[in-house]
């Protein structure tokens, strides 16, 4: 019995089990999005993806081994558990694995994601940080302008077009860099750069804001009372405070890296999961793009989890009491 109640009163189990529930849901209505997107497209799939010239005994043939002939709930319950054994079914094109086609594409799209979310991380704190010391209590307003409009201007900028403006700076008339594929350390200069600029001026602008918040905080004023250094006043209390915005933001700005490569891959010949789904698109491989929709929308649930664990221990007393 006391157990019984120690766990109804644990707040952090309470946590646990809520973001665990939503999670799970979460899924499950993504793993049924992406079941139903084969079934929702006008016309016969396995037509589609063999051609018109294909013969009928073949689409036959195509559609008894993909299961299409039977009905959907059986369909889906088949669906769902070739997932649970890890089976995300095969090509038509290719007539590879799609977890082996995913496998072997997914860690040059994790690499654009991780050094664009690291590059604007470290870019945006330090930048967004500085800039609300130096414009605090209305100083500097031209520095304050010209900031505001630049990081404005730069957060809207598609992150296709930034691409393409790259290319033909830096890779067409500078010829500095390579403008396509993955060979070396300067091939990812470009993809890096198009994905990590937008976020960076958004996170600096976050920043910012909410450093000017902290500044003006009790607890600030009382550190400067006790003559602490500014670097110690900055640093130690001013600035982890102003995270807790920054890091939900960073949360989804992550998230939206993960998709943003799908436009960055095709402009840059980049190999990896963007390409391999806009590729898998056209040639109509049903499979591969239900597969990689999949992995792209799990990927935005775990980051999206990561976020709230994170954001619970930094703030446990207001994320957990939501639960």
């Amino acid at each position: 019995m006391t157990a019984v109640v120690e766990t109804q009163d644990s707040p952090w189990l309470r946590f646990a089990v809520r973001r665990a529930g939503r999670l799970l849901v979460s899924v499950w209505v993504l793993v049924t999005a992406a079941f139903l997107m084969i079934h929702l497209i006008p016309g016969d799939p396995v037509r589609a993806a063999l051609g018109p010239t294909a013969s009928v005994d073949l689409v036959n043939a195509r559609r008894a081994a993909l299961g299409l002939n039977d009905p959907l709930w059986l369909q889906y319950l088949h669906y769902l558990g070739d997932l649970l054994t890890g089976d995300m079914r095969t090509s038509m094109i290719s007539g590879l694995p799609v977890s082996q086609v995913i496998g072997d594409r997914l860690p040059a799209t994790l690499e654009l994601a991780v050094y664009a979310f690291a590059l604007a991380v470290v870019v945006a704190i330090p930048l967004g940080a500085g800039m609300a010391v130096l414009t605090r209590g209305g100083r500097r307003r031209p520095v304050e302008l010209a900031f505001t409009s630049t990081s404005a201007v730069l957060a809207v900028i598609p992150e296709f077009l930034l691409a393409v403006g790259l290319v033909y700076v830096f890779g067409v008339q500078l010829g500095l860099v390579p403008v396509a594929g993955r060979d070396g350390l300067d091939s990812y200069v470009l993809p890096v750069l198009s994905l990590a600029v937008g976020p960076a001026a958004v996170l600096a602008r976050i920043v910012r804001v909410e450093m000017l918040t902290v500044l003006q905080a009790d607890f600030v004023r009382t550190a400067r009372a006790k003559r602490l250094p500014e670097r110690l006043v900055y640093l130690r209390h001013a600035l982890p405070n102003a995270l807790t915005a920054t890091i939900t933001l960073g949360g989804l700005l992550l998230s939206g890296l993960v998709a943003g490569t799908v436009l960055a891959e095709n402009v840059f010949a980049w190999p990896g999961l963007g390409s391999t789904i806009v590729q898998s698109i056209l040639a109509k491989d049903y499979p591969v793009v239900q597969g990689v929709v999949l992995v792209y929308g799990l990927g935005v649930l775990v980051v999206n989890l990561a976020v709230d664990v994170v954001l619970a221990l930094l703030d446990p007393r207001s994320t957990i009491r939501e639960s």
